[in-house]
């Protein structure tokens, strides 16, 4: 049974997702807050699966929240995913450097949300590359970067090779294919390169991966 809270200042919306949420039998909601302190209260009091957490709420904000849970190790096992009105949003982006796991427009199919909440629960990025493509490339290259980009130094040649893959939005699937390897081998490089780059997930070595310089926006990557 997949755990998830849910963390959004309206309570129309709040339960409109749990009706969704909960019609998978599957997903249960493990609780609701409506501001951000109490979204981080619960996030630690629960230790959720997936945390789904709007952008902009009060007394903290998402990203401030995200940021907290992302930094406890204690909630290693929580993956966060953004709920956001507008998938171009500077908060989006800001939010998935300080670690969530990906992004959701509220007017998302039923289908699709249900999907992704399994998708975010299993540890992977929710991170189309269309749209991961548009959004690193109109806020990433916008001075001031609040940090410089991890070291790439530890990473092998074929670590390197797999990270700008996954910026580019390769499953490990897609990447086994690619490299003609398997795909636990592909597993194992993204993994690798994840732990050496002290990434809490695959969209942080996205971010990272454009910081670096690696893909560039704009380059048909």
């Amino acid at each position: 049974m997949i755990r998830v809270l849910l963390a959004d200042d309206q309570p129309l919306i709040r339960g409109g997702f749990r009706a969704l949420l909960e019609s998978d039998p599957g997903i249960t909601v493990a609780g609701e807050a409506g501001d951000g302190a109490r979204a981080l209260e619960l996030a630690g009091e629960l230790r959720p699966d997936v945390a789904l957490i709007d952008v902009r709420m009060p007394l903290m904000d998402g990203i401030e929240a995200t940021r907290r849970i992302a930094a406890d190790p204690a909630l290693t096992g929580v993956h966060v995913v953004i709920l956001t009105n507008y998938a171009l949003d500077e908060y989006v982006f800001a939010a998935l450097r300080a670690g969530a796991a990906g992004f959701l427009v509220k007017d998302i199919e039923p289908v699709e949300l249900l999907r992704a909440v399994h998708v975010a629960a299993r540890g992977d990025a929710l991170l189309a590359p269309a749209v991961t493509r548009g959004l690193i490339e109109q806020f990433v290259a916008t001075p001031p970067r609040p940090s410089a980009p991890p070291s790439l130094s530890a990473l092998t040649a074929r670590e390197l090779e797999v990270l700008v893959l996954v910026a580019t939005g390769l499953s490990n699937e897609e990447i086994a294919r690619h490299l003609t390897i398997s795909h636990l081998t592909a597993k194992t490089h993204v993994s690798r390169a994840m732990t050496k780059l002290g990434a809490r997930d695959r969209a942080q070595l996205v971010v990272y991966a454009y910081e670096a310089g690696l893909v560039v926006p704009g380059a048909g990557n």
